[in-house]
């Protein structure tokens, strides 16, 4: 388990509970929100799966613990005042009680291309003969470059000449293999939200 930063954590502040924000590592998608103390937060750094301490059950919790669905850990960050957690997780299953990915009832579709680009990430290391991106992988870096012109051009032709469902199957499929391309060249989209970032400055 990597930590983010190393900080004591105030946890005098509320009467020795702090609140603790569970993000999706890879979508960034805020999945719950709860509380730890001390014992909590040291269990869950020793086990790398998400334990609370409960306020109704006065007790500690691990998420998961009766449903399987674990929070495991990724990373652990601590706000400025260090009395608010940030957690950034790999959920096994809905993290809601109601069967829902997340407590807050987020809209996933606007976060499924992080999810893209892990999926992408997991065919890369776990290459299978059926999956389209290891078939694309084999062709080279070359062919690879090629299908993101390819498919800049049909997302041209579709924005000036073709239906508006065209147009967005078009865009799909370009920013789909540039995802690839992307990752055959070893970057990620944090890379080019940086660089963009740097350019907005």
């Amino acid at each position: 388990m990597k930590i983010s930063i190393v900080v004591k954590i105030d946890f005098q502040k509320s009467d020795g509970l702090v609140p603790v924000i569970i993000q999706d590592e890879q979508t960034l998608e805020v999945l719950m929100l709860g509380y730890m103390n001390e014992e909590a937060y040291l269990k869950t750094e020793q086990e790398g799966k998400v334990t609370f301490f409960s306020r109704s059950k006065n007790r500690l919790w691990t998420k998961g613990e009766e449903s399987g669905n674990f929070l495991f850990v990724k990373s652990i960050s601590i706000d400025c005042d260090k009395d608010t957690i940030l957690i950034k997780a790999n959920p096994v299953g809905p993290t809601c009680h109601t069967g829902s990915r997340s407590c807050f009832f987020t809209d996933y579709n606007q976060n499924f291309i992080f999810k893209l680009e892990a999926i992408i990430k997991d065919r890369y290391d776990n290459p299978s003969q059926e999956s389209y991106v290891n078939k694309l992988r084999q062709k080279g870096l070359n062919k690879i470059a090629q299908k993101v012109g390819e498919e800049g051009v049909e997302t041209v032709i579709a924005a000036l000449a073709e239906t508006d469902t065209d147009f967005i199957n078009e865009s799909s499929d370009l920013i789909f293999h540039l995802l690839v391309l992307l990752k055959e060249k070893g970057f990620t989209l944090e890379d080019i939200a940086k660089n963009l970032e740097a350019r907005h400055k």
